[in-house]
């Protein structure tokens, strides 16, 4: 057994997390789950106008991506980090593309409708729901956090650390990405 030797079974084996979806990338082009068949995914629902979590989440995650890949260029080239918006309403595939840009050119922004969001974070077990408007018209989303790690098969492995720091982002992937 791979992933630090220690033979465990990943936390979320056999989980009911994940699952087929069509969705829509920062290019404007339908992306569907299956397009990732063969590639570890790390999977971060947020939205791009949050103002605190998913900054410093994504942050913590794409650098702990950026510190095993160069630990592991190889095992790297197998993982695909995607962000996938709870707000489709303002996340265009052009803010989404701004926002995943400003934290790694790795980092795939996918939204879509509000019925294929929904339609997603249930597969993935999110939860959220919109905020009341603001004086200024603007919203926040309530949300639930977490970036899963997903393995070739599509399978949950582990929830990735993101809340604590780079350093145990990177340190979980090379357990567990092989």
């Amino acid at each position: 057994a791979c992933g630090g030797g220690t033979g465990a079974e990943p936390p979320l084996a056999g989980a009911q997390i994940g699952g087929p979806f069509q969705l829509t990338g920062e290019d404007g082009q339908t992306v569907r789950w299956s397009d990732f068949d063969g590639k570890y995914r790390i999977v971060y629902f947020g939205y791009a106008y949050c103002p605190d979590v998913c900054p410093n989440d994504v942050n913590f995650m794409m650098k702990g991506f950026a510190a095993f890949k160069q630990q592991h260029p190889d095992l790297a080239a197998k993982v695909q980090p995607i962000f996938i918006t709870i707000d489709p309403a303002r996340d265009t595939p052009a803010v989404m593309a701004e926002f995943t840009d400003a934290f790694s050119p790795d980092l795939l922004g996918l939204t879509g409708t509000e019925a294929q969001i929904a339609d997603t974070a249930k597969k993935f077990a999110i939860y959220y729901r919109k905020g009341d408007d603001s004086a200024g018209g603007g919203y926040l989303m309530d949300h639930s956090r977490g970036a899963y790690l997903m393995g070739p098969d599509g399978a949950p492995i582990a929830l990735l650390p993101v809340e604590r720091s780079p350093e145990a982002v990177a340190a979980e992937l090379t357990r567990w990405v092989s």
